[in-house]
């Protein structure tokens, strides 16, 4: 998406609130984003400028491309604050990115200290689905609910916890990797381990599921109802199959859903949300998944909750990572 650039000049009063200007830097594994955005009190911010930037060479070169971006299109004094939204494992309180699997090589970075002395202005930083979390509930589909999951099911997966009204990340910083949870002793490998949420909940963990599941046919002899090698389709196409028609895509779909319901059955039970908010993956083909979700969380939930896309659709990581910003200015963290 493109928004059109508003001078950063425009600060001030409308309508008797002060419009704050903050960045936001999402980064992720295969390009990152910068936004420029005004606070608008307890509405959603305005953005106003957006440009991505491919994810290529080392973190400080992509640091810096991204700082460099800020510098052309706003006066630094200009912005109040910094949101940086990253994949896990990090160190939100000390502002450190620590090894994320989609970013080799990012290892003990302290990114909200480079961005800093870079831009002059307080930086902080959250894991992708802490910031996601904070803006669906504050201005998505958990508005209005004290205890909310959100679940990222994009490349990988990840959740952000909304427990009695504030963002828990917990004891150091890692509550939330629901992609690690094992649900099969054998299966698609996903943050490292086979068999795990994220390996049949997420992007990659659905291009090896759907490369087993034609392998498996072709061995027995079917013919699938959608002409794919072995290995080339990912969440994407088998949503575009399943949309054309395709039993067997649709299928798939079904079966992914029982695993996703198998995760969320987990954690409705431990955590008692209100409600579950997915966005990814599940924004755009939930709609394949549901009798998968609904028949197992039926089977393995105590207290099954409604699942609910995200509601600020595609551009959740924009306003994720100015709320970062927001959250982090509200917060007085330094």
């Amino acid at each position: 998406a493109a928004y059109a650039f508003v001078s950063c000049s425009l600060r001030g009063r409308r309508g008797g609130i002060f419009r704050k200007m903050i960045a936001g830097l999402d980064i992720g594994g295969t390009k990152c984003a910068v936004v420029l955005g005004k606070e608008r009190g307890g509405e959603c911010p305005e953005l106003v400028y957006r440009k991505e930037i491919p994810t290529r060479g080392s973190s400080g070169d992509i640091l810096a491309a991204l700082t460099e971006e800020l510098k052309k299109q706003c006066p630094l004094s200009e912005i109040e604050g910094v949101g940086i939204s990253c994949g896990g494992p990090l160190d939100a309180e000390r502002g450190i990115v620590l090894s994320p699997p989609n970013l080799p090589g990012w290892r003990e970075i302290p990114v909200t200290k480079l961005v800093t002395e870079r831009t002059g202005a307080p930086s902080y930083l959250q894991n992708d689905a802490d910031a996601c979390a904070l803006a669906e509930w504050k201005y998505g589909a958990g508005r209005g609910a004290s205890n909310v999951i959100f679940l990222t099911f994009g490349t990988g997966l990840g959740a952000g916890l909304i427990l009695d009204g504030k963002l828990y990340v917990g004891a150091c910083g890692r509550a939330g990797e629901a992609g690690h949870v094992r649900l099969e002793k054998f299966g698609p490998v996903g943050y490292g381990k086979a068999g795990s949420f994220e390996g049949f909940c997420s992007g990659g963990g659905i291009a090896q599921y759907v490369s087993a599941r034609v392998m498996e046919a072709r061995q027995r002899g079917e013919t699938l109802d959608f002409p794919w090698e072995c290995g080339v389709s990912g969440a994407k196409e088998l949503g575009q199959a399943a949309e054309a028609g395709s039993l067997a895509a649709r299928r798939i779909w079904e079966e992914i859903g029982e695993y996703f319901g198998r995760g969320l059955a987990i954690l409705c039970d431990i955590l008692n949300p209100e409600r579950i908010v997915a966005g990814g993956v599940y924004m755009r083909s939930g709609k394949w998944m549901q009798e998968g979700i609904r028949r197992t969380l039926e089977a393995e939930a105590l207290c099954p909750v409604p699942v609910v896309p995200a509601q600020l659709g595609e551009k959740i990581g924009d306003v994720a990572a100015l709320t970062v910003a927001a959250y982090g200015l509200a917060q007085g963290k330094k």
